[in-house]
């Protein structure tokens, strides 16, 4: 499991592309007959991708983590992107379509990744208590229209784990698509200076990309993201993007709170 530091918007100002790349950008989640383990310092949430091609994949326990099992204190949200595929917890089997989401508490000791085709996000937080393992498909999460065309952010946010949907400590998860002919997510930009964001970028054709902005509103950075990369945003820094096609992103929380509703709000004026 790679484990990556926290570092402080003076330091992120002084960072070339190269720097900012391996400290925010996680090129690689998706490997064939794989699972991928990134540990942010950023309230120590986990990011990875599991992709099993027919054969089952176990949770690991990394020594990292001190842990009996790999969620004896933590919880865990899935989102599949892929093809239909089953997770199996603790011996109950969960079937998960195409954008839908499972979230596993804590506890849970067993945890295996089934379906030729699936291909699973995955997001883990520290828990402080358990909440029971709940599947909620795309079908579940009420969908919200938010942006315009006119605006070239028309999308449609999916809210599965968070206050008024699946129950968790301090995991928040959900997904956007844009609608085709837009472009921009999240803008007008907000922070969240109580909770870390993780961004994961998919649906998008091979040979385009998103120009992912982060930084403080004063002092933004650009990132080029290709397909199934994820972002680690930290809790001082803004988090919007721009792409030269239509595209989906999973956006998945942990800090001190479950409200999807708490964030900052940042003037487009104010960007610099």
């Amino acid at each position: 499991m790679e484990q990556r530091f926290a570092v402080s918007p003076r330091e992120t100002a002084q960072m070339n592309t190269a720097e900012r790349r391996d400290h925010f950008l996680i090129e690689t989640l998706f490997v064939p007959g794989d699972i991928t383990l990134v540990y942010t310092h950023y309230d120590r949430m986990i990011v990875g991708g599991v992709q099993p091609q027919g054969q089952p994949i176990s949770l690991p326990n990394p020594g990292e983590l001190k842990a009996n099992f790999f969620l004896e204190r933590r919880e865990l949200g899935i989102l599949n992107i892929g093809g239909a595929g089953q997770v199996t917890v603790d011996g109950t089997t969960y079937e998960l379509g195409n954008q839908d989401c499972l979230y596993v508490g804590r506890g849970s000791k067993d945890v295996q990744f089934g379906g030729e085709g699936a291909k699973y996000y995955v997001l883990s937080a520290p828990a402080h208590k358990e909440y029971p393992t709940t599947r909620r498909t795309q079908a579940e999460a009420t969908p919200v229209e938010m942006g315009a065309l006119e605006t070239a952010n028309q999308r449609t946010i999916y809210k599965y784990i968070y206050n008024e949907g699946i129950a968790s400590c301090q995991l928040v998860m959900g997904l956007t698509q844009l609608k085709a002919g837009s472009v921009w997510n999240t803008m007008p930009s907000h922070t969240h200076t109580r909770r870390m964001e993780a961004y994961l970028y998919f649906n998008l054709p091979e040979n385009q990309r998103v120009l992912h902005l982060m930084g403080e509103p004063s002092e933004t950075r650009p990132l080029w993201v290709s397909n199934e990369q994820a972002i680690l945003s930290p809790p001082w820094s803004i988090h919007t993007g721009c792409g030269t096609s239509a595209y989906a992103f999973i956006w998945g929380m942990a800090g001190e709170n479950l409200e999807y509703t708490d964030m900052d709000a940042v003037g487009i004026y104010d960007l610099r």
